[in-house]
C-alpha cells in the first residue's frame, strides 16, 4: 500500500504566511534563511522504519519542513514500542504503525506531504522505492535490511543518514555520499546470524533512539541545505551509560564489493542469504528436529513426560517471567556445562528462542542428543499457552 498526502510539489516552492510564522527561527539563521527553508519544502527523505529511531526523525523532519517524507514499515504497534517509539501512544497499540506515524506528524505539521509503504523492503521492490527520494534514513534493526538500503542507495546514488542502537550505544554516520565511504567499506561482511542480538534479546535504554534518530534528523537536515560538515567519512559513537562520544575516520574503500572501483555487486541481492538466515521451514519441508513447539512442549508436560528445563537468558528476564527450569545465562553455558546431564531429555528456552537455539547447536556440537529449543521461548508459550503471562 503507498498512500499520498498529497501536500504540495517540488515545481512550486514557496512559503506561504503560515509557514513564515512556523519557521520562522530557521529562517532569521543566516545558514538557513528563506532559501534554505525553500530547499528543506522541496526535499524528500524515505524513513526506513518507524520504530525507534524513525520516530525522531520523522518528528524533526516534520517539525523541520521537510516537503515530503516517506516511510517504508509493515509493523503495528506493540505495548512494547511505546518505551522509546514516541511516534506511537497508548490508544495506537494495535494500529499499523504507518497509520499512527501519519497521524502524528501531522498534528506536527499539516503541510507536510507523507507517503506511505507499508510492505517489507526487499530487493524487488528497494530501488523502485528509495529512487522516489532525495536522501535516505536508514532506521532499520537487522542487518538483511541494513545492507540492501546501503547497497540500493549506492546504486541510485543518494546519501544515506545511518544510525544503528543497543542497549546504551548508537553510531551514525552518512554513507554513500559523493566520494565517501558506504556501510560495505566499515563491515564488509555480517557477522554470524545470532552473534549480535536484535534490541528484544539484549534491550535498549528507551531515550538512546531518541538521541541517535535526531543525529540522523540533523545530518538530514545539513544534507539538504548544504551547510556544516556532515558525518560523510566519519562515524560517530555515543555511549549514553558514560556520555562520551568517540569518532572514527572512515575511507571508501577502493575494494568494496559495491561501491569499490571495480565492483562485484552491480544488482541487489539476496539479503537474507547474505546475512545467513535461513527461510523459515514450510509446508512439505519437514520440522527442525531440534526444535519443539510450545504446543509439542505442552503435551509433554500434561502427559507427565520428565523433561530438564532450561532456561538460558539472563537473571534479570528470569525474574520478569519464567517457566521454571534451571537458569544459565547463554555467556555462562560453556563453563557452566558440567551442571548438565546429557543423559536427559532437554528442553532450552529463552525470551523467543534465538539463544536458546544457540545454546542447542553449542550443547549438539558436544555430544547432547536429547536436547531441543523451545520455538518462539517463553514469550510464545505466554501468547499461546498461557495468556495470563506477562510479555516484555
Amino acid at each position: 500500500m503507498r498512500e499520498t498526502g498529497g501536500r504540495g510539489s517540488k515545481s512550486d516552492v514557496r512559503l506561504s504566511r503560515e509557514e513564515i510564522r512556523r519557521y520562522g527561527r530557521h529562517l532569521i539563521l543566516p545558514e538557513v534563511g528563506l532559501e534554505g527553508q525553500m530547499k528543506l519544502k522541496a526535499a524528500s527523505v524515505l524513513l526506513v522504519g518507524a520504530g525507534g529511531l524513525g520516530s525522531p526523525l520523522a518528528l524533526y523532519l516534520a517539525a523541520a519542513g521537510i516537503g515530503r517524507i516517506g516511510i517504508v514499515d509493515f509493523d503495528v504497534v506493540d505495548e512494547s514500542n511505546l518505551q522509546r517509539q514516541i511516534l506511537h501512544s497508548t490508544p495506537d497499540v494495535g494500529r499499523p504503525k504507518l497509520d499512527s506515524a501519519k497521524d502524528r506528524i501531522y498534528s506536527v505539521n499539516p503541510n507536510v506531504e507523507v507517503e506511505l509503504f507499508s510492505t517489507r523492503l526487499t530487493s524487488g521492490n528497494a530501488l523502485e522505492i528509495l529512487g522516489r527520494f532525495d536522501l535516505v534514513a536508514d532506521g532499520t534493526d537487522n542487518f538483511p535490511t541494513r545492507y540492501l538500503v546501503n547497497d540500493a542507495c549506492v546504486l541510485l546514488k543518494k546519501p544515506n543518514v545511518y544510525g544503528s542502537i543497543f542497549r546504551f550505544e548508537g553510531q551514525v554516520s552518512v554513507f554513500s555520499a559523493p566520494g565517501g565511504p558506504c556501510y560495505r567499506c566499515l563491515y564488509a561482511d555480517p557477522p554470524p546470524p545470532g552473534l549480535v542480538p536484535s534490541c528484544a534479546e539484549g534491550g535498549v535504554l528507551g531515550v538512546l533512539p531518541g538521541i541517535i534518530g535526531t543525529l540522523q534528523a540533523a545530518e538530514t537536515v545539513k544534507l539538504i541545505l548544504g551547510i556544516g560538515a556532515p558525518l560523510v567519512g566519519r562515524l560517530l559513537l555515543f555511549d549514553a551509560l558514560t556520555m562520551k562520544t568517540r569518532e572514527l575516520k572512515l575511507r571508501r574503500n577502493p575494494e568494496c564489493a559495491v561501491c569499490g572501483d571495480h565492483p562485484s555487486i552491480t544488482e541487489l541481492i539476496d539479503y537474507e542469504m547474505f546475512c545467513g538466515i535461513a527461510p523459515l521451514p514450510s509446508a512439505g519441508m519437514g520440522k527442525d528436529e531440534n526444535a519443539i513447539s510450545v504446543a509439542a512442549f505442552k503435551a509433554k508436560i500434561d502427559r507427565g513426560e520428565n523433561i530438564f528445563l532450561l532456561d538460558v537468558r539472563e537473571p534479570q528476564e528470569y525474574e520478569i517471567v519464567n517457566l521454571g527450569g534451571h537458569l544459565i545465562p547463554l555467556n555462562d553455558l560453556p563453563r557452566r556445562v558440567h551442571e548438565l546431564d546429557s543423559s536427559l531429555d532437554t528442553v532450552v528456552y529463552c525470551h523467543s528462542g534465538i539463544r536458546s537455539g544457540q545454546a542447542v547447536q553449542f550443547l549438539k556440537q558436544l555430544g547432547f542428543r536429547k536436547v531441543k529449543n523451545l520455538l518462539g521461548g517463553v514469550d510464545k508459550w505466554a501468547e499461546l499457552i498461557d495468556p495470563d503471562m506477562p510479555r516484555y
